[in-house]
């Protein structure tokens, strides 16, 4: 179970993290050495200042969500850095490339050093691990016979597969979803952004089935 950290300098309101650590060092395997001496401002919760990466990730493996996360990758859509942000924000099992390996790590802030993120050359490959983790496929995307996401019931353990910006999911994975679901729109534009998109549609997974008690608080 986590234990916040108890540091104790004053920090200026546009500082992120903490200073150095103030008084005994905690006798604790999980904290790194440097960040107790010098600070830590990582984009990380208060409960994991001063830990290690490897730590960070081993605990938040102890409780990730058993959704995956997939998207497109066949264009370099610079929206991968936001799902793969998102995803970690709600400790997603893994996020999965679909295509090209090269993607722009920018928008992910630093959060895929502790997600899991896999790659597959195409969506034969998403398709083959699908199957052979019992996960279905649940597309989204806003096309004819999609299911609404405001009402679809999303399995608790499955993929959940978006395609990139502009032409949303190829032929290929639209055959592969179980499901396709969409979100609802009232203004003029023919679709959201992919990174947005990922947002409503991993924070819907969250209402369904996730333990809101144990989220993150201020």
């Amino acid at each position: 179970m986590i234990e916040a950290a108890g540091p104790t300098e004053w920090q200026t309101p546009d500082e992120v993290g903490v200073g150095p650590w103030q008084g005994p060092w905690p006798d604790d395997g999980r904290y790194d050495p440097e960040l107790l001496a010098h600070g830590d401002r990582r984009n990380v919760v208060d409960a994991y200042r001063y830990w290690r990466r490897e730590a960070i990730v081993a605990d938040i493996d102890a409780r990730r969500h058993p959704f995956h996360v997939a998207i497109e990758n066949f264009k370099h859509d610079h929206n991968i850095g936001t799902v793969v942000r998102t995803a970690n924000a709600f400790a997603a099992a893994a996020v999965h490339i679909v295509g090209r390996r090269r993607w722009n790590r920018r928008g992910a802030m630093v959060t895929d050093r502790y997600q899991h993120l896999r790659h597959h050359e195409s969506v034969a490959g998403l398709v083959e691990f699908a199957a052979a983790e019992g996960l279905p496929i649940v597309g989204v995307d806003n096309m004819p016979g999609a299911q609404p996401v405001e009402t679809a019931a999303l399995p608790r353990e499955c993929v959940l597969l978006f395609g990139q910006e502009g032409p949303g999911l190829s032929p290929q994975a639209q055959r592969a979803a179980t499901l396709v679901v969409s979100i609802a729109q009232f203004g003029s534009t023919r679709s959201i952004n992919a990174g947005v998109a990922s947002g409503i549609v991993m924070h819907t997974w969250v209402r369904q089935h996730a333990d809101l008690a144990a989220a993150w608080r201020p």
